[in-house]
């Protein structure tokens, strides 16, 4: 994908649906008091769990098919998200960070 394409797309979802500061969601999460959102039940964090280890290994997949390119930009994100040491540590974020990080690591156990 050519750099131009990948911007037009990129612009095109950040306008979707009027998106605002924190994306096109923001307006019906801040609609929603948290005493509306019923708690989740044993079964749907069972679920939940199964689904992103799922994710976690399709996109493991997709890496370990990815580019070099691709790969370098996946630790680019990593680098993007990870806190300036100037701002606050959030503890979940840098989590993710390593989480992105060690699975490009893992992904290169099984390239050819």
């Amino acid at each position: 994908m050519t750099r131009r394409m990948k911007d037009t797309a990129l612009s095109r979802w950040e306008d979707e649906g009027g998106a605002l500061p924190c994306g096109p969601q923001e307006a019906l999460a801040a609609a929603c008091e948290e005493e509306d959102i019923p708690a989740l039940s044993d079964t749907e964090l069972t679920q939940l769990r199964i689904r992103v280890i799922a994710l976690e290994n399709i996109v493991l997949s997709l890496l370990s098919k990815a580019s070099d390119a691709q790969l370098e930009q996946v630790a680019a994100m990593a680098d993007l998200i990870t806190p300036r040491p100037d701002a606050t540590q959030h503890p979940l974020t840098i989590h993710a960070a390593t989480q992105m990080n060690q699975l490009v690591e893992r992904a290169g156990h099984f390239r050819s």
